[in-house]
């Protein structure tokens, strides 16, 4: 069966491939002649070879798309995993510096990291990732930099950039006005040599006095279909080693929703939990053998570091997070385009052939 003399697409738009990976753009419905459609919408003319063609591809997208939502699936359990195991640890460090600072309460001590002077200077310490094809993920979470940046300068205060992330130094790099005192990439999977890196370097800024105060602007995994991006105050510390944002209010950041990823009735659901930490109390009448500055000054950048690989860990939960979403998005807009595409294609089919059938039935009565 020819079709040659078929018209080839002219509606290239409706096929592309950002039509249903963007999921705030949904495909355009193909079935031509509808009413209840706009009339600036363009149906579809295609051949039929290039309509087999498109809905192969399209096909083909679909599995991509399905086997990258489920390999974000499995990542995300495994941040989640490791933003929950080393939570012992961080809580135990908090119960350490609030019973040493309980011991300081009338003692006038010197240390570093918890000195609070007047700000100048500020260090912004942005974590984005290293990958697209998240939604909006990096674009949050940078324009959450650019409007902390913008407030700044109407207090008339000077600041630089720590950029962590491929997305984040491609975006930073681009704009030279914007001083960046460091670019870091991050790994696959958050390690404390990582957030070690980056401690020494705001630790180096902070207690040079080149920088008086240092944010971080990090997306806080919320659930698997919502992340804040939020800026928390870095240094100074607080001495009961409590996380507050940039106004003063200290967060409890004690409890985490876990979710497990399990398939009921032939579907991937969630399931969430709240997991609550148990750490050891210490006793009131703990004393400590060595001078209680010299414990401070040991478990400050142990606590900084920690803080800072948690901020890590929740960011690339975020960052996976949106992925899954986004392509869980990306393969309904597939199925849907495709679903489209083989409507316009049975109809054109079925068009063709009726066409010839009364060619024929027309000869034979020519005959007779």
């Amino acid at each position: 069966m020819s079709c040659s003399n078929l018209p080839v697409c002219r509606d290239t738009s409706s096929l592309s491939f950002g039509s249903f990976l963007n999921p705030f753009r949904p495909p355009h419905n193909a079935t031509p002649n509808n009413p209840s459609r706009s009339s600036s919408v363009t149906p579809i003319h295609c051949g039929l070879r290039e309509l087999r063609e498109r809905i192969d591809s399209v096909k083909n997208t679909q599995k991509i798309t399905e086997a990258m939502k489920l390999v974000a699936a499995a990542k995300v359990r495994r941040a989640q995993e490791a933003v929950v195991n080393g939570r012992p640890f961080s809580e135990t460090l908090v119960e350490v510096l609030y019973n040493i600072n309980e011991q300081l309460q009338n003692e006038d001590i010197d240390v570093p990291l918890i000195k609070v002077r007047p700000v100048k200077k500020v260090a912004l310490v942005v974590v984005t990732g290293d990958r697209g094809l998240c939604g909006g993920f990096n674009n949050y979470i940078i324009k959450k930099a650019e409007a902390r940046i913008a407030e700044l300068k109407t207090l008339g205060l000077d600041y630089t950039i720590i950029s962590v992330g491929k997305k984040g130094n491609a975006y930073f790099l681009r704009r030279p006005y914007i001083p960046v005192d460091r670019f870091l990439e991050g790994g696959s999977l958050p390690t404390a040599k990582e957030a070690q890196t980056i401690a020494d370097d705001v630790f180096s800024l902070f207690v040079s006095e080149e920088v008086d105060k240092v944010e971080l602007l990090y997306t806080k995994f919320v659930s698997l279909v919502k992340s804040d991006p939020v800026i928390h105050t870095l240094l100074p510390l607080s001495p009961r080693g409590e996380i507050c944002d940039v106004n003063g209010v200290c967060v409890d950041a004690a409890e985490d929703e876990f979710f497990r990823l399990t398939t009921k009735e032939g579907k991937l659901t969630v399931e969430r939990d709240v997991v609550r930490t148990e750490t050891a109390s210490f006793s009131p009448i703990l004393q400590f053998e060595q001078d209680p500055v010299q414990i401070l000054d040991a478990l400050l950048p142990l606590y900084l570091n920690s803080q800072i690989l948690r901020a890590l860990q929740e960011s690339l939960a975020s960052e996976l997070a949106s992925r899954m979403s986004a392509m869980s998005n990306a393969t309904d807009n597939a199925m849907e385009l495709k679903k489209n595409l083989s409507i316009v294609y049975n109809r054109q089919r079925q068009a063709k052939i009726t066409g010839e059938i009364l060619e024929i039935v027309a000869g034979a009565d020519a005959l007779v």
